[in-house]
């Protein structure tokens, strides 16, 4: 299993060198992997310009406590792609989550230690279902978590009667979400430590290249002696425990549980995860571009809030740069595609040559 998984996850990637290839491919290079960050920093420059009040700590305050759920589960919605899947549960499973981490604490006397850890458990046990259908059952994930999702939100409106539940929560609890670190909303150090585990797992072990090798040709991953069923499930079980974590922190946040909230979290988060897959692995879904492409929606979403934008101006933006986002990425996907079968081709070539002049030396 060592020679399988010792191929570096970056291996076949196209590399430009400044002296070899000239500025020109590098320059392009450093564009398209690192165009959304640059992005980032040019609409921050813009805004802060046109709007002072932007170029402020209220707002860094603002935009890092709204949009770190989204971000936690847009990381969740990454899991599942780099393994090939859609998860929808990140929109339709924090619906039940936050209720359940109220309820039982309102209505059932938990702790709310058992209650987060109950919605922790709940949660591995339908990410597992859901891995379950896809892997086993061999059901399109969309198709799947799209069912179970529309199922779960069934359940979360019986649930809750379809009213608010509404009661006194510890302070602990609430302090969850509400703490601030040197002025810093707790939320955004709890994405900081997601992202850095999963880039850990996922770039730096054989757990991580076998992920991607599922996500890019299973079939060649299953003749290679990679359990593809095995990631695929392990990847929507870790998708819906982060996805709970996100929906205790909505239920922190909040102190209410409605069937109302949730359903708002999913485009943004899909559009993350997609619009991550253009940037700092351009082809490919990786954490850090995830992250990429949640600050784009936070800061251009808040930018154009101060400008004075309409109420509908955040679907609509959102919406957009989701279409935006698939287009980008599949035309990373396709130019990856070409780099490596150019590489490959190469690497064949290369072979080759070596055999002939081993045969006529």
């Amino acid at each position: 299993m060592s020679n399988k998984t010792s191929v570096k996850s970056t291996a076949l990637e196209q590399r430009v060198s400044l002296t070899q290839d000239g500025a020109g491919p590098w320059l392009m290079q450093i564009l398209t992997r690192y165009g959304l960050l640059l992005l980032c920093v040019m609409l921050v420059i813009l805004f802060s310009l046109t709007t002072p009040s932007f170029a402020s700590m209220l707002t860094l305050q603002a935009i890092l406590s709204s949009k770190a759920k989204i971000a936690l589960l847009a990381l969740a919605a990454t899991i599942p792609m780099i393994v090939g899947k859609i998860d929808l549960n990140v929109g339709f499973g924090i619906v039940l989550w936050h209720i359940l981490a109220i309820t039982l604490q309102v209505e059932y006397g938990f702790s709310w230690q058992m209650a987060v850890l109950a919605v922790l458990v709940i949660s591995a046990l339908y990410g597992l279902l859901n891995g379950i259908l896809v892997a086993l059952a061999d059901i399109d994930s969309f198709v799947a978590t799209l069912g179970s999702g529309t199922v779960l939100y069934a359940i979360a409106l019986w649930h809750s009667g379809g009213r608010q539940i509404v009661g006194d929560l510890p302070d602990a609890f609430i302090a969850l979400h509400h703490t601030e670190i040197a002025g810093i909303p707790i939320v955004a150090f709890y994405v900081l430590i997601v992202a850095v585990v999963l880039w850990l797992i996922t770039e730096h072990t054989p757990l991580g290249r076998c992920m991607y090798a599922v996500g890019g040709n299973p079939a060649a991953a299953r003749l290679n002696g990679i359990s593809v069923n095995r990631f695929t499930i392990g990847a929507f079980i870790a998708s819906s425990v982060l996805t709970g974590f996100s929906g205790v922190l909505i239920a922190a946040e909040q102190g209410v549980g409605q069937a109302s909230v949730g359903m708002d979290y999913l485009l943004p988060a899909l559009v993350g995860a997609f619009l991550g897959s253009t940037t700092i692995r351009p082809g490919r879904v990786n954490v850090w571009g995830t992250v990429v492409g949640i600050a784009i929606l936070a800061i251009g979403i808040a930018g154009i809030q101060q400008f004075g934008g309409e109420f509908w101006v955040e679907p609509l933006f959102n919406g957009a740069t989701l279409l935006l986002s698939i287009t980008l990425a599949g035309y990373a996907q396709r130019r990856r595609l070409l780099n490596q079968k150019a590489v490959q081709h190469s690497q064949a070539a290369l072979a080759e040559n070596n055999n002939q002049k081993a045969i006529n030396p």
